[in-house]
């Protein structure tokens, strides 16, 4: 069985999920389409790499993620780094002939995230931009349904992502909240998980029109080298920096196949903690998804007979998409651990047969030119198409 070396860069909170991924997949997914290997992590400093290594069980720590792309032994470069570097690290690889998967969103800005598609095109490196929560067996089996026509033609396409651990004005100020880290806020860090459940179901998004909004416009500034994610009472007399992302988006849709929507963002909604949802209606009947009952699909057909009419829940295991490989008994269980270990499946997966995965890179760029033109239509109020 071949074997997959991987140099994963970044061992924060990503890399913790990545690592895990690596080391179960083979546990579910067997005979495995290959055995990947944790071969080196990188990191900032050479006590958080070896931390990372110790922690995450690679092989090897390192702080130098250009030496580490130039090795001739490593098969897979794996960007969990802040989306800053994502472009940087992708060129490289791809100019090395590695695999790659990056974490979301591709790129801070469309432009961006054009030069590592254009890098990618060409080198034979397979490669996947990291939107995981598509692999979650109910999304994929409600692609399935509309793909088999069980709902009819879309109509409506209803998507949130609603989270509050933002919601504190005294939280740390992470690079999340920084334009020239991120690139963008809330639109970026979870809007786009929500133009790929768009995409992915219904469509190529055509047009937007969107409002954008900055709610706590300063935060106190970190201390130490660790990004400070969703914690809340932070310290009140810290020196405090601006915030110049937003922490809120809604927009409408308008899609090439005629059907229209809404997607709704936020992570300053107290109560909320990882409210990933849709709902799609079509002429036949409508799907319904929810993140957090994450087992769950809410199904309605319009045929069903009279007495029966309405939505009913369908849990979803071993008869369903990638039950096969996770657990034996329907609605058993399925947590974000198994959405990334059914992503290094797909990962694997592509690199041995030398098919392109999706979502990739061309995927990613479409997205971030989609959050761009959000972006601008926050700016404008106007409806701003989409090149």
């Amino acid at each position: 069985m071949r074997k997959l070396n991987v140099a994963m860069i970044g061992g924060g909170f990503m890399g913790k999920a990545h690592a895990m991924a690596y080391a179960a997949m083979p546990m579910f997914f067997w005979p495995a389409p290959a055995i990947p290997v944790r071969k080196v992590v990188v990191d900032v400093n050479q006590e958080m790499a070896e931390t990372a290594r110790d922690r995450f069980g690679f092989e090897e720590a390192s702080t130098d993620w250009r030496a580490v792309i130039a090795r001739s032994d490593i098969d897979i470069i794996d960007i969990c780094t802040p989306n800053s570097s994502h472009a940087e690290i992708a060129i490289a690889a791809a100019k090395a002939g590695k695999h790659i998967i990056c974490e979301k969103p591709l790129a801070r800005t469309g432009a961006e995230s054009k030069t590592m598609l254009d890098a990618v095109q060409g080198s034979g490196s397979i490669h996947m931009v990291a939107f995981n929560y598509r692999r979650t067996p109910a999304v994929a089996l409600a692609k399935k349904l509309i793909e088999e026509g069980r709902i009819g033609d879309i109509l409506n396409f209803r998507g949130t992502y609603l989270q509050d651990w933002s919601a504190d004005p005294d939280s740390p100020l992470s690079w999340r909240f920084q334009k020239s880290v991120a690139g963008s806020g809330t639109v970026g860090d979870i809007g786009t998980h929500v133009v790929d459940f768009a995409r992915y179901l219904v469509g190529e998004i055509a047009s937007v029109n969107a409002l954008v909004k900055t709610h706590i416009p300063t935060r106190p500034k970190q201390s130490g080298g660790v990004d400070k994610l969703g914690v809340s009472g932070g310290d009140r007399n810290a020196e405090r920096g601006p915030v110049d992302v937003d922490d809120e988006m809604l927009t409408m849709l308008k899609f090439s196949n005629g059907a229209i929507g809404s997607i709704e963002a936020t992570r300053n909604a107290y109560g909320r903690n990882n409210f990933l949802t849709f709902e799609i209606h079509g002429t036949k009947g409508s799907l319904a998804f929810n993140y957090e009952r994450r087992d769950e699909l809410q199904v309605m057909f319009a045929d069903d007979v009279g007495d029966a009419r309405g939505f009913r829940t369908v849990y979803t295991g071993p008869a369903h998409p990638y039950g096969s490989g996770l657990w034996p008994i329907p609605a058993l269980g399925i947590g974000y651990g198994e959405t990334k270990i059914v992503e290094c499946y797909d990962l694997c997966t592509a690199i041995v047969t030398g098919k392109q995965p999706s979502p990739n890179f061309e995927d990613g760029y479409r997205i971030a030119l989609i959050a761009d033109a959000i972006l601008a239509s926050g700016e404008s109020g106007q409806w701003v198409d989409i090149p």
